[in-house]
């Protein structure tokens, strides 16, 4: 059966590189899930869980805005400002980051600077999605 190749990028660093059967995305529009022999699509991704399936197995990884382009070869890249692995979530990390974003959009609302106040809420919203991750990927 013929594999999709998925490559998954944030400023940071390349995160994955890896063959795939499935991919599942939050795309702007909605949730997208992708096969092989899919037509060439590109579209733009909230932040959200990118899963993605191998064999039985099915992994995912947290991602911010971005994009996500297929060509007609079957390869996947996946341009984001930053990304983590699920397995690698700490449920701590993320509740002190949920603390450190609410903190920032309190000041952030004191000063009313709008452009703050944006980047405040979507910190938190991160936040809180690498902390339900992290939740289910303890569950699981």
């Amino acid at each position: 059966m013929p594999k999709l190749k998925l490559v998954v990028v944030s400023q940071e660093k390349k995160l994955l590189e890896t063959e795939v059967d499935e991919l599942t995305a939050p795309a702007s529009e909605g949730e997208i899930t992708i096969l092989p022999d899919h037509i060439p699509l590109f579209t733009k991704l909230n932040p959200g869980e990118l899963r993605y399936r191998l064999g039985k197995k099915e992994y995912s990884v947290v991602v911010s805005y971005g994009f996500l382009n297929l060509n007609d070869e079957g390869k996947i890249t996946v341009i984001v400002d930053s990304a983590f692995d699920a397995r690698d979530l700490s449920l701590k990390k993320a509740q002190a980051a949920i603390k450190a974003a609410k903190e920032n959009l309190k000041q952030a609302q004191s000063t009313k600077n709008r452009q703050e106040l944006i980047k405040a809420e979507a910190a938190l919203r991160f936040a809180l999605l690498q902390e339900k991750i992290a939740k289910e990927a303890k569950r699981a």
